[in-house]
């Protein structure tokens, strides 16, 4: 007798990582349901129950496979802590696939509704409260100015970085970091 029907956690688990790995291999333009389903074992319409789209899924399995070394550290000094997520952040775009892939996920993004929805509700608003949340602790702790915007800071850092990455004059790399975090806590005046 078989197997019956496997769990829908174990499902998504499988899809994630076939789509985050075909993904990576192959970029936007060789990323299909199809092979999803093929390289999973599940089926084009369980698939389709679980994500709306070929751009949801490619995002989801995309943070499921970036998510672990984005994690934000929490050393209690904020401005290392910053360095270290900025670090692995960059090192993520330039030295992996993920950089030029999440590049192409924002360009469809842009023509492709659902797909602009799920970044926006399950990459990029998760990345940004992480980022939010530590700065707001550091606040709290009396690390960081009481008054201080987080969520522009949020912007000077990621949007410097996502700057570069989408408009490739200028490298991403940990020295344009370290001046991204030196410019923060030292100022420019």
């Amino acid at each position: 007798m078989g197997r019956g029907r496997r769990p829908v956690d174990e499902v998504r688990a499988d899809i994630l990582q076939a789509a985050g790995s075909l993904l990576l291999e192959v970029g936007m333009g060789g990323f299909t349901i199809e092979k999803v389903a093929a390289i999973s074992g599940a089926s084009k319409v369980t698939i389709y129950k679980l994500w709306p789209s070929k751009g949801a899924l490619a995002l989801a399995g995309y943070f499921d496979t970036v998510s672990e070394s984005l994690a934000f550290p929490d050393s209690g000094n904020i401005e290392a802590d910053l360095r270290e997520q900025l670090h692995a952040f960059a090192d993520l775009l330039v030295t992996t696939r993920a950089g030029s892939v999440i590049r192409e996920l924002i360009g469809a993004a842009q023509t492709d509704p659902e797909l602009l929805s799920a970044y926006l509700a399950t990459y990029s608003a998760p990345r940004r409260a992480l980022a939010i949340k530590r700065l707001d602790a550091a606040k709290a702790a009396a690390k960081l100015r009481s008054d201080l915007d987080t969520e522009s800071v949020v912007d000077q850092l990621w949007g410097a970085c996502y700057h570069r990455l989408l408009l490739p004059d200028q490298p991403i790399d940990r020295a344009f970091v370290d001046t991204l975090v030196d410019n923060l806590f030292r100022g420019i005046a």
